[in-house]
């Protein structure tokens, strides 16, 4: 096996959730150019529709199934979907998630657990009905990727939320993976800005998109391609010898702080 053919998925079948744009969508294409047959979920037919064409330009099989993925009954069911359809389950991404900013006195008890229950719930209900199916055609190719935040990881006003649920996200990532060794590997990804839907507001800000882009040591926003590639490198052989690990794919920023237009307590 060549380097090269480390990174490749061939004969696998895959979920990628919340996979009708942005991060989801180009994911769910890098896992059928690397070889894998994908199941895509999102709550917009037409948006998985046209990912499933690209995905099928390749010569990769494609399920679509439009689902409300806060529902986790819903989310739990597309593992025997996957399976029934591709007859082996082997890479589950868990990438459904999010929650818009809002400041602390406004973020109810209630808010915070459905941020809760959006981002580690559904991940949890997904891989949990995943396992045992992953585990009927177990090579050493199984394996699990969280999409997480660098809100996981640092502090910021008005993402109290959000950043709360993104971090147990990530220490869910860590958990799995020792309940999960050897035979499926667990890791995720801090994902940093990237230039997707959720970052039209900043985007469309000159001032804030300058704030952004100074305080990244790279220079730039992300493109959902570079959290893609990430996917697939965890996914494959590649990234065999990793589990329960958070990969920061941020173009090295360590503080995100910008103006929210967040209200001052003091």
């Amino acid at each position: 096996m060549s380097i090269l053919d480390r990174f490749a998925v061939p004969g696998t079948a895959a979920i990628v959730t919340g996979a009708g744009r942005g991060l989801g969508a180009a994911t769910a294409v890098a896992l059928a150019e690397a070889g894998a047959d994908v199941l895509i979920s999102a709550r917009t037919a037409d948006q998985l529709d046209a990912v499933a064409e690209q995905i099928r330009a390749t010569r990769r099989r494609c399920v679509v199934v439009p689902a409300d993925l806060s529902d986790l009954d819903a989310v739990a069911g597309l593992a025997q979907s996957a399976y029934d359809e591709f007859g082996r389950l082997d890479t589950v991404v868990n990438n459904v998630g999010g929650t818009m900013p809002r400041a602390f006195l406004d973020t109810s008890t209630g808010y915070l657990e459905r941020a809760f229950s959006f981002n580690v719930g559904t991940a949890h209900a997904l891989t949990r009905a995943a396992v045992p199916l992953m585990l009927q055609n177990a090579d050493g190719r199984q394996s699990v990727v969280t999409i997480s935040s660098m809100m996981g990881r640092t502090a910021d006003r008005g993402f109290v939320a959000y950043g709360t649920a993104k971090a147990a996200l990530a220490h869910w990532t860590r958990m799995a993976a020792q309940d999960l060794a050897p035979r499926i590997r667990v890791n995720g990804i801090h994902v940093g800005s990237i230039l997707t839907s959720a970052l039209e507001f900043v985007a469309s800000q000159p001032e804030l998109m300058g704030q952004l882009e100074s305080k990244t040591p790279l220079g730039r926003v992300g493109e959902p391609e570079d959290i893609a590639a990430c996917v697939v490198y965890l996914a494959s052989r590649a990234g065999q010898y990793l589990t329960g690990k958070l990969v920061e794919v941020d173009g090295g920023i360590q503080q995100p702080t910008m103006d929210l237009g967040m209200p001052d307590l003091t």
